[in-house]
């Protein structure tokens, strides 16, 4: 059992690898013409490599390494065309690792399995996981097993998972199997036939890798184009050391050439050898395996036959491998490339139908010819990725596509799963066949619970294109757009809008699910208005009934999320008059599904219904500024036993988490965080155990650290608004996770006198108009005109909160705590219009009041008191004192001591509120708050003092 800190031979052993790939420059395999052999220099070339490998990979007898160094990690690449060696360096690079004792994980990548997700991370991880003992894979997996298991192949799929959420749980996986087994060699050779899934994986591995234990050797062609090596061309930037495999040169050849013929080959043959392959390794072995078998003389005579014998050895057409194998072994080869990596005889008999012992002479064959060759694990490979490349492009294409057809049937009855089918049936012709379109919609499905959302859409694409039935189109257009839910909104606004257009259609209850997800993806898509209008529509065309009752929640909903409502007041009165007719209706609010009667006759199934609509009405409620006591009433009705409904988790599909998101800020807001801090909580931990660490956990982050800010804890505040930021920079940019992260962040960054730090921030990130239409955390130019306000733009900060404020009351919206932009605006104004700034300030208070909330009071009264003098501004520090003592707001409660000690105050009173002042700014992380009272109080701060 190791750790990865510590020293010895493993210590030094990996210091020498890292110290050894830093110097290793290459020219090629067998560059320099090292080693002999027969057979067209094959041990000429393996020895070459053995060389250069022991270069990358220091031994174990090498202590030149400093020991201290063993906690980073390094990224080593190595490329070039077909045939320069790359796969034999890293077979070199795999042994000379496992030599000097670190723990190797070694994949492939396949041509033909490029789009089979995390097929290269299975080969890399499930060897040493599978092989852990209980205890070690407790430890190894900790919270993730149902994550990542899945994904490792090593259980099977549950629910749909969030691709990031796979991607950090292998991250955790793999850095507690280096703590577990370190020192680490990841080696990925033909990388450029990785399958997505994998590659995303390892571009971000490769940068948390650094503070590892742990070498990564990848290999890969570089002749690909930009567009299709997007990610390895992102790995190959954060490359240590990169190292280009060049062609041999004449000497090299020369030395290979008379390895496999003999040392009477001539100076012009051997000269000759280089001209005809351009000193490409693999064209040159392939021409003196030609050559022997034909027995052709080395001598300069014999040079005009070369091109014509290399044309053959590098075409490899099906005549000449009918005529090298003969049709029997042939047909295994073709099974075998179908295959491609990792093959298993029995499978591959299958597939091309012949018997045990036919099979086993075929693979003989193939051996003997050094088509194909064995592993320690019972399986075959082919000797060269090249040679697999041209076996199976040997096969006509009605071969090919049956050969396919064959494998999809085999490898589903062999056990392997309809995902590894799968990836056969997308080569075969579209037949219009029932049972392939469901057989690729059931992998789809599996897909999605392993985290690949992208090969779930290949699949449903290709059963587009079967077609199915005419019945079931709509139902393969609506999976197809609920697939790019958390990956693609554009794709799943396309394919959902052709599901309900389509003449055949949707049954109803999943074309109301199709209209909400549609919705869904217009929303994040920052189109509200569109989502709105779209649940608006479909509910009038839906019969009475659930669906209806649904998609007319989802219209309140979306619409109680837009900046801009030119009804906003009306719409307020229609929700209240809705929740009062469910009411009416009797719809119990219970968890359980209970049915009522509603007027009429019909018969309405609950499906969290009424808890949505309460959590509505009383975001509703909030954000007007009601009365507290009657929107914690609703929020309570909507929390039986003082916990979520099933109906309204986190993790829940029916209505998403923007829910159980404005629940929780509306018990914040109402100064009962103890209950927003459970649901917040909550949100983290199912997000995390679910995989989810996508927009879904960056929400959750933004909430906890609002939570975190609102309470005064600025330290934990920003630390979780960091997280939402990061979170957001990995889905892009534009987004309103995005949007809100930063202005959170800016607004926390101040609130620890960090004001240079939180402009910057909003500078980097272009916070500030044109606003976005999505509104469910704190009022983006309320918030925007505050930050005007902080850096000295008194009359753009006025500017900015006059039309904020002239929007918000429009709409109805008047919490002084969600939108403070009236005691700001005050301060703005207050040294040109003193009058005016009293009454916009005055009325702040008195719409605090009517809320009823004392953190809400307390802040309204202290922004009050700034623009007021004397004894009124005294009397009105020391009210708000008061009330936000009773509240959590621990920060604003500070801000108010330290206001109220520098004001015209007796100077025992004044000092007793510094001290007290000083003593939260510090607990709270207001560093600047904390200057500032320290100052007072060295001044000697009050009247008396």
């Amino acid at each position: 059992m190791s750790s990865p800190h510590r020293s010895g031979l493993i210590g030094s052993n990996l210091g020498s690898l890292q110290r050894r790939a830093r110097q290793g420059e290459l020219e090629a395999a067998g560059g320099r013409g090292e080693g002999r052999g027969r057979r067209g220099g094959r041990t000429g070339r393996r020895a070459a490599a053995r060389a250069r490998g022991r270069t990358a990979v220091g031994g174990p007898g090498d202590r030149g390494a400093d020991p201290a160094g063993t906690g980073v990690g390094e990224l080593l690449l190595y490329t070039g065309a077909a045939g320069l060696g790359k796969t034999a360096m890293l077979t070199e690079v795999r042994r000379a690792a496992r030599h000097a004792g670190c723990t190797v994980l070694f994949a492939r990548g396949g041509q033909r399995q490029c789009h089979e997700p995390f097929h290269v991370v299975r080969q890399l991880v499930r060897p040493v996981l599978s092989a852990l003992s209980d205890d070690e894979r407790a430890r190894v997996f900790g919270p993730w097993e149902d994550v990542v298991g899945p994904a490792a192949g090593l259980r099977p799929p549950g629910g749909q998972l969030d691709p990031q959420g796979v991607r950090d749980g292998l991250d955790f996986v793999v850095t507690r199997l280096v703590q577990l087994r370190s020192p680490l060699a990841v080696l990925v050779d033909d990388l450029h036939w990785a399958d997505p899934e994998s590659l995303g994986w390892l571009a971000g591995f490769a940068v948390r890798a650094r503070e590892l234990p742990a070498l990564l050797v990848l290999a890969c062609r570089d002749e690909f184009p930009d567009d299709a090596l997007a990610l390895q061309r992102g790995l190959a930037d954060r490359a240590d050391r990169r190292h280009e495999l060049r062609p041999l040169q004449p000497a090299s050849v020369a030395h290979l050439v008379r390895a496999a013929l003999g040392a009477q080959a001539e100076d012009a043959f051997c000269r000759h050898v280089w001209a005809v392959t351009a000193g490409n390794p693999y064209e040159t072995a392939a021409l003196l395996r030609e050559v022997a078998d034909q027995r052709l003389d080395p001598v300069e005579e014999s040079t005009g036959l070369l091109r014509e014998i290399a044309a053959t050895a590098r075409g490899m057409t099906l005549r000449h491998w009918l005529d090298r194998l003969g049709p029997t072994a042939l047909r295994f080869a073709w099974a075998a490339s179908v295959l491609d990596t990792d093959i298993r005889p029995d499978l591959a008999a299958a597939i091309c139908a012949q018997g045990p012992e036919t099979a086993a002479q075929s693979v003989r064959e193939l051996r003997r010819h050094r088509v194909l060759t064995g592993t320690a694990a019972g399986r075959l490979e082919f000797v060269h990725p090249l040679i697999a490349t041209s076996v199976y492009q040997s096969m006509t294409p009605a071969a090919r596509t049956g050969m396919h057809g064959v494998a999809a049937v085999e490898v589903e009855n062999a056990g392997l799963g309809l995902p590894a089918a799968s990836r056969h049936m997308l080569e075969i012709l579209p037949e219009g066949d029932g049972v392939i379109v469901d057989k690729l919609r059931r992998a789809a499905r599996e897909h999605l619970a392993i985290g690949a959302p992208e090969a779930a859409q290949r699949c449903l694409r290709r059963a587009l294109s079967e077609p199915p039935a005419d019945e079931d189109r709509a139902s393969v257009l609506y999976e197809l757009g609920c697939s790019a839910l958390l990956t693609d909104p554009a794709t799943t606004v396309n394919q959902l809008r052709l599901a309900l257009a389509d003449p055949y259609g949707l049954d109803p209850g999943l074309r109301v699910d199709a209209t909400f997800r549609l919705a869904q993806a217009l929303a994040h898509s920052n189109r509200l208005g569109e989502a709105a209008a779209l649940c608006a529509e479909e509910a009038a065309r839906t019969p009475p009934g659930p669906g209806r009752l649904r998609l007319e929640v989802a219209h309140f909903m979306f619409a109680a999320f837009q900046s801009e409502d030119a009804d906003g007041p009306g719409r307020s009165r229609r929700l209240a008059q809705f929740h009062r007719t469910l009411d009416t209706v009797g719809m119990a609010f219970t968890d359980a599904g209970a049915d009522a009667a509603a007027p009429g006759g019909a018969v309405f199934e609950h499906d969290g219904l009424a808890h949505a609509v309460a959590v509505l009405r009383c975001w509703d409620l909030t954000l007007r500024g009601a009365d507290r006591a009657r929107a914690l009433a609703l929020a309570d009705s909507a929390l039986p036993q003082g916990r979520l409904p099933h109906s309204l988790g986190w993790t829940n599909t029916t209505w998403g988490f923007e829910l159980p998101g404005i629940l929780g800020l509306s018990y914040l807001y109402a100064d009962r965080v103890e209950r927003a801090e459970e649901l917040f909580t909550e949100a983290v931990r199912a997000y995390e155990v679910a995989g989810w660490s996508g927009g879904h956990l960056g929400f959750a982050y933004l909430l906890t650290g609002m939570l975190r800010f609102r309470c005064g804890a600025l330290v934990e505040a920003e630390d979780y608004l960091r997280r939402a930021l990061r979170t957001a920079g990995r889905i892009g940019p534009g987004t309103p996770l995005h949007w809100d992260a930063v202005g959170a962040l800016a607004e926390t960054l101040a609130a620890r006198g960090r004001l240079e730090e939180a402009l910057e921030l909003a500078r980097e990130h272009a916070f500030g108009p044109p606003y976005p239409t999505v509104m469910v955390l704190p009022d983006a130019p309320t918030l925007y005109g505050r930050l005007l306000l902080a850096a000295g733009d008194a009359a753009g900060a006025a500017e900015v909160l006059t039309a904020a404020g002239a929007a918000l009351d429009a709409r109805g919206w008047r919490n002084t705590v969600w939108a403070p932009w009236l005691g700001h605006l005050a301060r703005a104004v207050a040294p040109s219009e003193p009058q005016r700034a009293r009454e916009l300030a005055g009325e702040a208070v008195r719409r605090a009041r009517r809320s009823g909330t004392d953190s809400a009071v307390g802040s309204a009264l202290r922004l009050c008191a700034a623009v007021h003098d004397g004894p009124r501004a005294a009397e009105l520090l020391a009210q708000a004192v008061r009330h936000l003592e009773r509240s959590p707001a621990r920060y604003e409660h500070a801000m108010a001591l330290v206001d109220l000690g520098g004001a015209p105050v007796p100077a025992p009173q004044a000092r007793a509120a510094l001290a007290r002042g000083l003593e939260l700014a510090v607990e709270c992380g207001a560093d600047g708050l904390a200057d500032r009272a320290r100052g007072l109080l060295e001044a000697g701060a009050g009247a008396g003092g």
